[in-house]
């Protein structure tokens, strides 16, 4: 019968498949940014007062020796006081006490103190193109600042440098983990997806992003802290790096 003929041809005729949804990456809504070194110098600074700290204690240490010694305080203090100016003061002190026996000069000390104010107390330079390019970005997208290190120190150094009105929000945070950006982004009414971090740092501004779900954006530093030393993620589809932060903006445009 003709009905069961069409039947039979129905169950032949070819396959056409729905239409395939591409699938698109979220649209950037946000741009975060490490402060120092990044934005600004700092570890010259501490490089500077190390090499002073070495001239105080030559009697009783070789400079490298007492570099040792004292990156080794600063990595078991960080949990007793943070990042910073005052934890790297009081790490050259139980430094200057270890490393002579309880003998160190009263007058070291004093020194060791005077030059850690001096840090506090250091005018700001910012890098190149920090000022420029912030301001070609403000307006498009959700500026973000987000630093670690002590809360007086870092609150100075952004009045400063005269970037802190450029921000939609600051954020002073005791340590970088992919669950403090996260934290951070939903505060700020986005997920990580759709920020970009950048910074000097593959410790703490670019391997947490990413982690999180965001992209990150490498901007190396001349000197870079040891403990913020990582291997760069080369592989990673949202990872990038740029010689200073001069292209950054070309480089959101074309995301």
């Amino acid at each position: 019968p003709r009905k069961e003929l069409l039947n039979a041809a129905s169950r032949f005729a070819p396959f056409t498949a729905a239409p395939r949804r591409e699938r698109t990456m979220p649209r950037l809504s946000t741009i975060a940014f490490d402060a120092d070194d990044t934005l600004w110098h700092n570890e010259r600074f501490y490089q500077m007062t190390q090499t002073r700290f070495a001239e105080m204690l030559a009697d009783y240490a070789s400079r490298d020796h007492l570099a040792e010694r004292l990156l080794a305080a600063e990595r078991r203090n960080l949990g007793h006081y943070g990042f910073g100016i005052k934890g790297f003061m009081l790490s050259m002190i139980e430094t200057a006490i270890e490393v002579t026996d309880d003998r160190v000069p009263a007058s070291v000390i004093r020194q060791i103190i005077a030059a850690g104010q001096e840090m506090l107390g250091h005018p700001i330079e910012l890098l190149p193109h920090a000022r420029q390019t912030v301001e070609a970005l403000t307006g498009a997208y959700k500026l973000l600042l987000i630093t670690k290190g002590d809360l007086l120190d870092q609150e100075r150094k952004l009045a400063q440098s005269g970037l802190g009105e450029l921000f939609d929000a600051v954020e002073i945070v005791s340590d970088k983990s992919a669950g403090v950006y996260r934290d951070i982004f939903r505060r700020h009414g986005t997920v990580a997806e759709r920020v970009m971090m950048v910074g000097n740092s593959l410790k703490s501004d670019v391997l947490p992003v990413l982690e999180a779900g965001g992209w990150a954006v490498h901007v190396p530093h001349d000197t870079t802290w040891a403990i913020e030393h990582a291997e760069a993620p080369v592989a990673h589809p949202r990872f990038r790096t740029l010689p200073d932060l001069g292209p950054l903006p070309k480089l959101v445009r074309g995301l």
